[in-house]
């Protein structure tokens, strides 16, 4: 008989979690959890999860007692164990502000913006291509207006309409 080799990948393998990583992980999940009940509704609303886990964080933003809340985050992190964990911290993240995913959509959108009002109708139509929904005639007015304002360098008013604009057709 061998002996067991913690550095040898075989040995590595056969080995189920152990306690403090299992706990480790389920703190992960409430905290997650937690997070996903400091969301807006507009923004829990495109959270991938199922009825139970909704309902749970809906429940949790109506509990006072800390105690209370210890042990429903306890609760919404059992069930989040069933749910695609990796999915839904990628849409939470696309909603914190601190994170890297947010700011890396949010400078994408800040980069359309200035490639739609410096560059011409080949932005434009590559824009449409990648966001068919879009309103074009609402579009082009947001655009040309924001072209005007910075002629005449004015307040960027109808920069930042457009920028809006751009970010509810990301949201949806």
């Amino acid at each position: 008989m061998t002996d067991f080799d913690p550095n040898h990948p075989d040995d590595a393998e056969e080995l189920p979690p152990s306690k403090s990583q299992l706990k480790r992980e389920a703190e992960e999940l409430q905290q997650l959890g937690k997070h996903m009940a400091e969301l807006r509704p507009d923004q829990q609303a495109r959270l991938p999860i199922d009825d139970q886990l909704r309902s749970a964080i809906a429940e949790y933003s109506r509990l006072k007692s800390n105690n209370a809340k210890g042990r429903h985050l306890q609760y919404i992190g059992r069930l989040m164990r069933t749910a695609d964990a990796d999915a839904i911290r990628e849409v939470v993240d696309r909603f914190d502000s601190s994170s890297a995913a947010h700011n890396q959509l949010f400078h994408g959108m800040e980069q359309w913006r200035e490639r739609l009002i410096d560059g011409g109708n080949a932005e434009l139509q590559s824009f449409i291509e990648a966001h068919p929904n879009a309103d074009i005639q609402h579009l082009r007015q947001l655009i040309r207006n924001a072209q005007r304002e910075r002629q005449r360098e004015q307040p960027p008013t109808h920069s930042r309409k457009l920028f809006k604009y751009i970010r509810e057709l990301y949201e949806v």
